[in-house]
């Protein structure tokens, strides 16, 4: 079994870490809350003081953090603690630009290192059913497979350095897409007189099928694993999705590349979160959608 550094113990990081933890990995936690702290303590993971503390004699280092500047930030802290032979794994969601620089910055200090962010939302980190997207050299994904495989449903080499990161974004994107379609065809539904069930009993089985339908219907009632029948506590939070949504326009106006129905995703979750509805998960649009649709 191996030691590994693990810093962002948070609503990700917490449940992931207690997974290593099940799977016989000694893990020794870092987070600038005191509360999440108490938690991951409470789970098994050895809590240190400092994130050099926690990367010092790791086999590996997994970061989950809430941005790029955090994490280059936490970079800069660490890599001199960091010994030969030690994996960086960053499980956090960036921007590309922003994990290709911290590839180089380990690069740079002669470790390896994946971009390895994910998809399942805290259910699937709880469950340890994640999936990882990775990016990296060959020789990286495969030292990393053993670290992640207790956290994870799938783990899945997506390519080069940031290319993790590239396919969380190309898949928040159409996620967000089809969620938009979704709650809107209900809503229109709703005001023509057609019952949901109807509508999802047709759409379920035919050309509108598709995740958002049919694991997290926004309306209640249809589906068992929907956050709406919870009323929308978050699964993935509506906060998330327009953050995603925002590093995939970014970096379809660097690329160049035409997202204009990204662009308008971006623009609905950012009104949905202006009014309050950022901490709901990211299905509880289709509320914003009916008061809109009411006006």
């Amino acid at each position: 079994m191996a030691v590994i550094g693990f810093i962002g113990l948070g609503h990700m990081g917490g449940p992931m870490s207690r997974n290593l933890v099940n799977a016989g990995h000694t893990v020794r936690g870092f987070d600038l809350s005191p509360e999440v702290v108490g938690r991951a303590a409470d789970q098994g993971v050895t809590t240190v003081e400092s994130a050099a503390a926690a990367v010092t004699g790791a086999d590996a280092v997994i970061t989950m953090l809430p941005g790029g500047k955090q994490l280059l930030d936490c970079y800069d802290e660490f890599l001199a603690s960091v010994g030969r032979g030690t994996l960086l794994i960053d499980s956090s969601t960036v921007d590309v630009a922003d994990s290709r620089r911290a590839h180089e910055l380990a690069a740079g200090a002669g470790l390896d290192a994946i971009d390895a962010p994910v998809s399942g939302g805290t259910a699937g980190a709880e469950a340890g059913t994640l999936t990882f997207m990775v990016g990296g050299s060959e020789r990286a994904f495969q030292t990393a497979q053993p670290f992640l495989e207790p956290m994870a449903r799938k783990v899945i080499h997506c390519g080069g350095d940031g290319n993790g990161q590239v396919t969380k974004m190309c898949n928040n994107l159409m996620l967000a897409a089809a969620m938009l379609g979704t709650a809107e065809a209900f809503v229109l539904g709703e005001k023509l007189g057609l019952p949901h069930q109807a509508l999802y009993d047709v759409t379920s089985v035919s050309t509108g099928q598709s995740w958002s339908l049919t694991t997290n219907c926004p309306v209640p009632g249809m589906v068992e694993t929907s956050r709406a029948n919870h009323d929308y506590e978050p699964g993935f939070a509506a906060s998330l999705m327009l953050k995603d949504l925002n590093l995939a326009v970014s970096a379809a106006e660097q690329s160049g590349t035409d997202t204009e129905v990204g662009r308008l995703a971006a623009r609905i979750y950012d009104r949905f979160n202006s009014e309050g509805g950022g901490g709901y998960d990211f299905s509880a649009v289709i509320e914003s959608i009916r008061r809109h649709s009411e006006s």
